[in-house]
């Protein structure tokens, strides 16, 4: 099991808690989506590195000397790949995320700017603010398929 993936859910945690605080205290919204992303970025850079660094959990050694040599070569073909496959899903999610939220930032306020004077249009302005949201979610499958890959 990917420890990475269980040190995420406290982070995650704190970083909604420091959203809230900061809130409480007043502050804009962009100061909030910047502390929340300073500490995000900052937890996802912890666990890169963690990723990084990490042994493989199904190293074996072998005491044959010509075993040794043949698990030394497929540990040393194994690590980069795994390694690009991590950059690939991350690079993945964040690029699909920064993109929905842009979509997501236009269609919302077009929708809503097209609901104050026709309220009727609620249903299909919502349909198009989940089409943009649906970019996350594309992001997302394709970094778990790269995370399984790795």
């Amino acid at each position: 099991m990917n420890v990475a993936w269980i040190a995420g859910l406290p982070l995650i945690a704190v970083a909604a808690l420091l959203a809230r605080a900061v809130a409480r205290r007043g502050r804009s919204g962009m100061t909030i989506l910047a502390w929340t992303g300073a500490v995000l970025m900052g937890g996802a850079l912890v666990l890169l590195v963690a990723a990084l660094t990490a042994r493989s959990a199904g190293a074996v050694t072998v005491p044959a000397v010509a075993g040794a040599r043949a698990a030394a070569t497929a540990a040393a073909t194994a690590a980069p790949a795994s390694s690009a496959a991590l950059f690939g899903a991350a690079i993945a999610v964040a690029g699909s995320t920064i993109g929905a939220g842009i979509a997501v930032a236009y269609a919302g306020a077009a929708a809503l700017a097209a609901m104050s004077e026709r309220p009727e249009l609620f249903g299909r302005a919502m349909v198009i603010v989940g089409l943009a949201e649906g970019i996350a979610i594309y992001g997302l499958i394709i970094g778990i398929i790269l995370i399984g890959k790795a």
